[in-house]
This record gives structure tokens, sequence and C-alpha cells, in this order.
């Protein structure tokens, strides 16, 4: 399998930055509080200084929303989303131990993270323009189609696991209690992304390393090296 973005993409937002990592034997069985409230401890203290929506790493998706033609108040980055709700109830719901461990470091970071199972992805992922006839399953179980130009995840049988960038999952590829294998993809615009991601993806591959037992596989992406093979 292979994930990338497309060139198109890279053209249009040359200051992406993004990070990838795949690994496997990922069950729900990890004890992860202790690492999740060191990572809210560093979201906490973020936020007691200034509000998400000061955060650079937020201001550049808010840019990044408003050239894709989205009001960037309306439809928020994942991080952002996060963050307003961490800030506003202390706390994130939990959901599965990787999710939560991967929404308290993109918490900490400020930095969007998507994770997807890959046994429902078909073929290889690509973030590019939507056409508008893909198909993208809600949490709810309902059906709907991208708007044409609409930035996705797009696998090859023409799913969008992700709408509008970085703003919402697929229900399709969400991560489960039987979920073993997961690509997990981080990426950033602001002007320190390439440092940040970085940070990022050794602070997570070394968390997915202690709390499961197979190491996984990273890779940094950039226009000249896009694809990520796993």
């Amino acid at each position: 399998m292979q994930f990338r973005h497309a060139d198109a993409i890279w053209l249009e937002f040359p200051q992406l930055r993004a990070g990838a990592l795949h690994v496997e034997t990922i069950h729900a069985d990890a004890d992860v509080e202790a690492a999740i409230a060191s990572f809210g401890a560093i979201a906490e203290a973020r936020l007691s200084a200034a509000p998400e929506g000061e955060f650079p790493e937020i201001q550049a998706w808010r840019r990044g929303f408003s050239r894709m033609g989205l009001k960037p108040t309306q439809y928020r980055s994942a991080a952002e989303a996060l963050l307003r709700r961490f800030r506003q109830e202390h706390g994130l719901p939990r959901l599965h131990p990787l999710i939560d461990l991967c929404n308290a470091i993109s918490l900490a970071f400020a930095i969007p993270i998507a994770v997807f199972d890959t046994e429902k992805i078909a073929g290889d992922l690509q973030v590019r323009r939507a056409g508008g006839h893909e198909t993208y399953l809600t949490f709810g179980g309902e059906i709907e189609h991208p708007e044409p130009n609409e930035v996705i995840f797009a696998d090859s049988a023409e799913r969008a696991h992700a709408r509008r960038w970085t703003n919402r999952q697929s229900g399709l590829s969400a991560v489960r209690q039987t979920t073993h294998s997961v690509l997990i993809i981080a990426e950033a615009l602001h002007a320190s992304a390439a440092e940040d991601i970085g940070r990022l993806i050794e602070t997570l591959a070394d968390a997915l390393t202690r709390h499961w037992p197979a190491a996984p596989k990273t890779a940094m992406l950039r226009l000249r090296s896009p694809r990520f093979e796993f």
C-alpha cells in the first residue's frame, strides 16, 4: 500500500510538512493514561497562556481553510476542534487507547493527526482534490459526496476517508476494538512545521513502541519524496 499527497497539493501548499507512521499489532488493552496525562499537561500550559486560536499552528490551518474556500471558524482542523473541546471541558472522552494517545499528542503539538484502519482502505490512499463523485461514510452511517474540488483523503475505490482535508474523518476506516493495523498521518502548515512534525513523529513512534509490541515504520514526506509505502 502507498500513501501520498498529490503533486498539486504540494504545489498549492508549499509550506506543507507531513509525517506518516504504519504500525501493526495494535490492540485495545494498552494502558495509556499516564501518557495522556503528560501530553494533556503540555496542552493545559499552552492554553493557560493563550487560547488555541492564537497558536501559530492553528492560525496556519485557518489560512489554509480560507484558501480552500471554507470559513475557518465553521470548519476547524481536527487539532483546533480537539483543543477547543479540551479547553472547555478540561478533558476528552475515551474512545480507544490508540486514538486517545494520538488525540493527546495532537493537543500537545496543536497539529492534526489522522488515524486510519488500513484494512478498510482499498489500494492506495492519496490527499487530493475531489471530483465530487467519491463516497464518504459518516459515523452515523450515512453516505455523502464531497464537494467538487474539496481536499479529501481518497483511496483507489474512490472512497473518501476524510473530508475538508483535516476537518472530518470517515466512519469507514475509524479505529475499532478489532483494529490491528493503522496508518497515522500528521500534517502542518506553520513556519516551524518541518521541525515540529519531525518531533511529533519521533514522540509518537516512541509512545507507540512503549505501549504496543511492534515498532512503527515512519517517514517524513515532502514534494521530492511524497510517497510512503507500507
